[in-house]
C-alpha cells in the first residue's frame, strides 16, 4: 500500500493490498486499488469478521 502525503484515512478502514491511496477515504469503508477508491461500506457483520481474532489486552 502507497499513502499520498497529506491524504487522511478515516478510522474502521479496509485498504486493499497493492493500493496507492491518493485521496482522502471516510470512516467505515472498504476501498482498494490504483488509484484507491471506496468499493462499499463496512456493515457490523464485516467489523465482526475483520476482528474476529483482536482480543484486547493480550
Amino acid at each position: 500500500v502507497v499513502i499520498n502525503p497529506g491524504v487522511k484515512i478515516g478510522s474502521n478502514v479496509v485498504i486493499g493490498s497493492g493500493s496507492v491511496v491518493t485521496r482522502d477515504i471516510p470512516d467505515n469503508v472498504f476501498a482498494a486499488g490504483n488509484p484507491c477508491r471506496v468499493i462499499r461500506q463496512l456493515t457490523d457483520a464485516d467489523k465482526d469478521y475483520y476482528y474476529k481474532d483482536f482480543k484486547l489486552g493480550e
